[in-house]
């Protein structure tokens, strides 16, 4: 918290903090295809200024590089350069703003010349310049090859025929790109419906009108080949019809990541027309009357009217008030819900299937709460290929409405204590009973028919009542039924009820003949049965009188049911394969008659469980009940029940694992009641049958071949996987593609399909960026796949292998593998591309003047890749100088530097570069010095990219070597050698002219310096005369041959240096001299007031100077005239010509006072030295004197005894 408040205090005292403007524009570079839609976008933040920013595009073609051409503009309509004002008009390049500060750059038909670099430029806003104000990025446009074809058609199809459609997609990108693939419907203007699509990652998918087919199996997209991509519609239906056509996308991948769809094509349609099958049908709902009584039975019957039932599947449901009562599928297995379950299993109600166009629901003893309405749905339904069902059609009749009453009149029967016989009066009784029945022997369940016959002596006196009675084995009696003597029959207390319900009834038959039947024995009905007939007459008081009575019985023996009762479970197969069948027999003893329902439920307890659950009931009504948890079963398990006897066989087909296990049945036999009620007498279990599920035998075999395969980096990895034999022809394989390094341990998973042909990436391909390289291809032979490895990079190597797994169908639709194998490895080895840069070797020596130009050439023969970058380096080995030294360099970029030589020698200035044809490079040295001698040669790098994109120097070489010799101009500096000699008088000037017949360059400057020739000591005095003066020249060389000394002593008149700076004048000279330049190749030097003592030899000596290249001047040579004779006559005999004339006496004048006035001249002369020095510092420029321009002074000889000459000295005007 301190911290903060630190922060905004300085944030007060600064003021507000600006952000810095910051443009930022998609990342490049993109591939896009010719005549697609592009878009580009571009924001701008941190500014400054108005909310809403401007944008303006540019492009920098490759073809200019450094120029740039201006696109469009969102605030200048006259922005856009001439080559694109006509696009920008027509909306075909615009503009969009998505935000105030962000926008996109659309060009609706790229063409090839879009290609380049594009540059987004927000003008300033801010109040002042701070940030960036544009970004750039790369557009590369590649011609568009996607191709998608297909053969246009008309098919005319009926429902449920099957339809194949075959599409060609392909591609020559140079980059790598993901093709998508989609099949597509369209009806009239409707929107096209995806039928089923490839995605670029290899995925299928449909939309939601065909996802649930597809998952079924009744659509699919299959790969033949490379190209070919085959739809298969296995049963049409009437929706399907329509036009069908494939379009293909190709994908490639931009550098933020995304994937973007280059270009679309679709290819012709083929028009499908279905004809419909006639699929109507009507639903009816009848049942004999509306009103019924508690008690009564009730039956209602669904009625189906269609064409071609039995082909076709129908499933049924019944309902009672809109609840459901019960369902049944085409398999005409009734499932009930838990209330009308119960009443089933009592044997009140039942469900089934009449026939295959009639279904019944009945309802045997109705209930006061079953009124209400009825009504029964009927739904058509599809089977498909995988045997699953697919609801169409659903109709329903309309409801039946029932009314159940009550009973509402209540009886009693009383039934007499005993009879009171009266004592026989006058009367007699001569009646006799018999009694007979059907059978002394019965099974229980079977029907009784008693007879009591009753036989008179004469004609019958009056009335007989007759009761029929049982005495069980305990000798325990009981009254079953009376009849009186008025005709009344009444039940006994045990048997009212069965009575009530018709189970035991007594009939007068004849006057004298009396039955009794008793229907659906029981066991507790076995006894002696005992006909008591009393027979009565009237009295005269008119009262019924007992004349007499007489019994008879008959004996019945009742074998029970459950008697023997006994179950047995067999099959002759308890080991099948999946897919087999097997059998399972319930084996019930003894036979019942049809009469005694037994009721059979086969039990399963699945392998790996302990609970046993049921499975499926054969009931007592003969129809089938499915137990909770055997769905699985229901559609591959038929049960069926033999006619001649209870047995019950459980036929199950296509076995899988989940009907392995143990099986058991239970029977329960069922005995009905007077009243219609069951009740289960018995139940058996039966013995335990295992059955073993095996899946088959795999006969899997995948390639073990071993390959080496050695390719170079940037080429494809092509691994393939065969699988040389299969189990079956409907099986599917999963392929693991594996990398072992020797780094390793074991092997890297690369890529898994998986048998429903999904994509997995493993984490090698993960973390080797391996995704975008990677493609899987499954052959149309279906036993090869093959794995390939785009733009191999040298890591890439090892040894790669396959592991396959072979995945079959259970029968219950459930995938499952079988077995798994791995292949031979392949090893692989990438190798960078082999070395073939060669430079040219050729030596040479070449030979130039200084200024003129140098060019050094470096050929490349051969090299490695069209696709390298090539570094150009030139460097020199200097004479004396063992090291070389780099004069410039080339960089892969096409970046020229200069080398530490550059420098050295001011090389900056003076190199160039061009490279007039691939492989050859130029280097040209302008304006040569001297100092650019050397050997020179060149070093070329090849540098070549990695699959990555990472470059790397594969190759470096060097080529032959060049000596340049750089020579200074040859001199022919020539000054003219024939100069006449003169004669002057005292007092006069004579001229000393310099002439240049020749130079060696029309840039030469000349150093001109005049000498006055004096023979050295030990030759003769004084200034010979002319031919004196040629003798003495004469003997003179002959000395200096013989000598090889130069006699001749030089004092220098004047000189003028090649700056046009004088030098200082010769003291017997001093103020005497005028110089001249007549023009740039005459000189002139004038010596005034001449003097005898000036007779002599006189010459010029010429330096020519050139500039070097450095702009720096330097000697090249030098040339003197030859000697100029001059005699100065003495016009006078003076006091100096005698004493000049006189050695003697010249002696004695001048010499020996020398030494007395050497020391004062030397003192006067180191005084005006030192005050010409300092007149010099201050006249000249540099340190020069200005000699050309010089005061005039007095001059005075003290030698000679004349009068003070007054001159002009150089610079004067002539």
């Amino acid at each position: 918290m301190k911290c903060f408040l630190q922060v905004l205090s300085c944030l007060a005292v600064l003021g507000v903090v600006t952000a810095q403007r910051h443009v930022a524009v998609q990342e490049g570079p993109l591939y896009r295809t010719e005549g697609s839609h592009i878009t580009i976008w571009c924001n701008v933040s941190g500014y400054q200024g108005p909310s809403e920013q401007n944008f303006q595009w540019s492009i920098y073609l490759p073809s200019a590089p450094e120029r740039e051409v201006q696109i469009v503009s969102t605030m200048d309509s006259s922005f856009p350069y001439a080559i694109y004002t006509q696009r920008v008009r027509g909306g075909k390049i615009y503009v969009e703003r998505i935000q105030e500060n962000s926008a996109l750059l659309h060009i609706t038909d790229l063409q090839a010349r879009d290609a380049g670099e594009y540059e987004c430029h927000t003008p300033n806003t801010d109040g002042r310049y701070f940030g960036s104000y544009s970004a750039k990025m790369n557009l590369v446009v590649i011609p568009d090859s996607l191709q998608t074809t297909a053969m246009p058609q008309t098919l005319l199809k009926v429902e449920q025929d099957p339809l194949e459609l075959t599409c060609e997609v392909a591609t020559e990108t140079f980059q790598h790109s993901h093709l998508s693939v989609a099949w597509l419907r369209q009806r009239g203007s409707e929107k096209p419906v995806e039928v089923i699509a490839l995605s670029r990652d290899f995925v299928l998918h449909s939309s939601s009108e065909y996802a649930q087919r597809q998952s079924l199996g009744e659509v699919r997209l299959d790969k033949l080949g490379s190209t070919a991509y085959r739809l298969t519609i296995f049963h049409l239906q009437p929706s399907d019809q329509g036009e069908f056509y494939c379009e293909a996308a190709e994908w490639i991948q931009d550098p933020d990541g995304s994937w973007y769809a280059m270009t679309r094509k679709r290819s012709e349609g083929t028009v499908v027309t279905v004809q419909p099958t006639d699929k109507e049908f009507t639903v009816r709902l009848e049942t004999d009357k509306r009103l019924y009584t508690m008690g009564e039975p009730v039956e209602f019957r669904c009625i189906l009217e269609a064409q071609n039932i039995p082909d076709r599947y129908f499933a049924v449901s019944w309902a009672f008030n809109s609840s459901l009562i019960a369902s049944m599928g085409p398999n005409a297995v009734p499932i009930l819900n838990s209330e009308f379950a119960h009443r089933e299993a009592k044997g009140q109600l039942k469900v089934a299937k009449e026939s295959d166009s009639v279904f019944v629901l009945k309802i045997y003893h109705l209930r006061q709460e079953d009124s209400g309405k009825y009504n029964c749905r009927v739904t058509e339904r599809e089977k498909t290929v995988t045997g699953e069902f697919i609801d169409k059609e659903s109709k329903r009749p309309k409801n039946i409405p029932i009314i159940v009453l009550p009973i509402t009149d209540d009886w009693v029967v009383k039934v007499p204590q005993n009879h009171q016989i009266l004592p026989q009066g006058h009367l007699e009784s001569s009646i006799f009973v018999e009694v007979t029945s059907n059978a002394s022997i019965i099974l229980e369940g079977e029907n009784l028919h008693f007879s009591c016959s009753v036989r008179t002596a004469g004609r019958p006196q009056g009335r007989f009542s007759v009761i029929w009675q049982l005495v069980d084995r305990q000798n325990h009696r009981s009254n079953i039924m009376w009849l009186d003597r008025d005709g009344t029959v009444q039940s006994g207390a045990s048997y009212w009820e069965r009575s009530s319900f018709g189970a035991v009834q007594m009939e007068q038959v004849q006057p004298n003949t009396f039955s009794l039947n008793i229907f659906n024995s029981r066991k507790e009905d076995e006894g002696q049965y005992e006909c008591h007939v009393t027979e009565w007459v009237r009295a005269v008081d008119g009262e019924w009188q007992i004349v007499g009575e007489r019994r008879a019985s008959t004996p019945v023996s009742i074998t029970a049911l459950e008697t023997g009762f006994a179950v047995t479970a067999i099959s002759r197969t308890p080991g099948v394969t999946y897919s087999d069948s097997f059998d399972l027999q319930c084996i019930i003893k003894p036979h019942y008659p049809a009469r005694v329902p037994v009721s059979v439920t086969w039990r399963f307890q699945p392998v790996g469980t302990v609970e046993f659950h049921d499975l499926v009931t054969f009931t007592r009504d003969g129809g089938v009940q499915w137990g909770d948890r055997s769905s699985s079963f229901r559609t591959r398990t038929a049960i069926e029940k033999a006619e001649s006897s209870n047995n019950v066989r459980l036929s199950i087909s296509r076995a899988s694992d989940t009907e392995a296990g143990k099986y058991q049945c239970v029977a329960e036999l069922w005995w009905r009641n007077y009243n219609n009620s069951w009740t289960r007498l018995a139940d058996r279990t039966s013995n335990l049958l295992e059955i073993r599920v095996l899946q088959p035998v795999t006969k899997l075999q995948v390639s073990k071949s071993k390959r080496t395969l050695t390719l170079v980096e940037n080429r494809p990895i092509q691994l393939n996987c065969s699988v040389k034999s299969q189990t079956s022809q409907n099986s599917h394989f999963a392929v693991l593609w594996y990398v072992h390094k020797p780094s390793d341990a074991d092997g890297k998973l690369i890529l898994k399909t998986t048998h429903n042909s999904a994509f997995e990436y493993g984490t090698y391909a993960e973390e080797e960026g391996l995704r975008a390289r990677l493609q899987f291809e499954r052959h149309v032979s279906g036993g090869l796949f093959s794995l390939t490895v785009q733009r191999a990079e040298v890591s890439d190597s090892g040894s790669y292998y396959c592991h396959v797994e072979e995945w079959l169908l259970s029968p219950n639709y459930a995938w499952y593998k079988l077995a798994e194998e791995v292949s031979g490895r392949t090893e692989v080895t990438v190798k960078q591309p082999d070395s073939r840069l060669k430079l040219s070797q050729v030596q040479g020596n070449l030979s130039v003047l200084e200024t003129q130009q140098v060019q050094l050439e470096c050929v490349v023969l051969n090299r490695t890749s069209a696709a390298s970058q090539l570094m150009v380096e030139w460097f020199v080995w200097k004479p004396n100088h063992p090291e070389r030294e780099t004069v410039a360099r080339l960089s892969r970029e096409a970046t020229f530097h200069y080398g530490e030589q550059a420098a050295k020698n001011n090389l900056k200035g003076r190199l160039h570069l061009e490279s007039p044809s691939s492989g050859v490079y130029r280097l040209f040295i302008q304006n040569v010095a001297v100092q650019d001698s050397g050997t020179y040669s060149c070093h070329v790098e090849e540098w070549l990219p990695s699959p990555s994109g990472v470059w790397y120097k594969r190759a470096e070489d060097t080529a032959g070597q060049t000596a340049v010799t750089v020579m200074r101009p040859d001199a022919t500096l020539q000054v003219d050698t024939v100069v006449p000699n003169a004669t002057v008088s005292e007092k006069a000037a004579f001229q000393l002219d310099c002439s240049i017949v020749s130079r060696s360059s029309q840039d030469s400057r000349f150093a001109v310096a005049w000498y006055s020739l004096r023979t050295k000591a030990g030759g003769k005095r004084g200034s010979p005369g002319l031919e004196e003066q040629e003798d003495e020249e004469e003997k003179d060389e002959e000395e200096e041959e013989e000598g090889g000394e130069d006699p001749t002593e030089r004092t220098a008149l004047l000189s003028v240096g090649p700056d046009a700076v004088f030098g200082p004048e010769g003291s017997p000279w001093e103020g005497r001299l005028r110089f001249q330049r007549l023009s740039p190749l005459l000189y002139r030097l004038t010596v005034l007031q001449a003097h005898p003592r000036d007779t002599g030899n006189y010459s010029c000596r010429v330096e020519e100077w050139l500039p070097s290249p450095q702009k720096e001047w330097y000697r090249l040579t030098e040339e003197e005239s030859a000697p100029i004779g001059i005699h100065v006559l003495d016009t006078s005999s003076t006091l100096q010509s005698v004493i000049c004339s006189n050695d003697a006496l010249f002696y004695f004048v001048f010499f020996y006072p020398f030494p007395i006035f050497g020391i004062l001249i030397i003192t006067i002369l180191l005084v005006r030295f030192k005050s010409r020095n300092s007149s010099k510092n201050s006249d000249g420029k540099n340190g020069v004197p200005l000699l050309w321009i010089k005061e005039p002074h007095l001059n005075y000889s003290p030698t000679c005894l004349e009068p003070p000459v007054l001159s002009i000295h150089p610079g004067a005007i002539d």
